[in-house]
């Protein structure tokens, strides 16, 4: 089968016009060039999350919960994200748009038994370039 009808075309086209959208929303914030960078990172930090395995996954979230100390950190970061989640909600409905965008890609990359590692680089660049679309379309539109 050949490279190109393995590429799961839909679910990377949606995971584009997401990251897209949130690269528009955040243009209209009007960031600092140094928010961009950090928003990049959380980007690639989402993408490389949601790319690992669930066994890996699950020894990070082990690590975490095994000390009441961590149990606790972790209870008041919950805390202040669903304080974070109310208070800019249309924030946190783009990141759930994104996480499940991610989600989709993933499933239609294992569906097609590509490796972790390239769905992590080929979903990092629909989202660096989707963030960067989405700025420069709303620039264009705004000049």
């Amino acid at each position: 089968m050949s490279i190109i009808k393995k590429i799961p075309w839909l679910s990377l086209t949606l995971a584009l016009l997401t990251y897209s959208s949130l690269g528009w929303f955040i243009s209209v914030i009007n960031l600092d060039p140094i928010a961009w960078i950090g928003v990049a990172i959380a980007l690639l930090l989402v993408v490389a999350i949601m790319t690992m395995p669930l066994l890996e996954f699950n020894k990070y979230t082990n690590y975490l919960f095994k000390s009441n100390i961590r149990t606790f950190v972790a209870a008041i970061f919950g805390a202040l994200l669903l304080f974070l989640m109310l208070g800019w909600f249309r924030l946190f409905l783009d990141t759930l748009v994104i996480v499940a965008a991610n989600i989709l890609v993933r499933i239609d990359f294992q569906t097609a038994g590509w490796q972790q590692i390239h769905a992590f680089g080929i979903l990092s660049l629909i989202a660096l370039s989707g963030l960067g679309i989405g700025s420069l379309l709303h620039r264009l539109m705004s000049t």
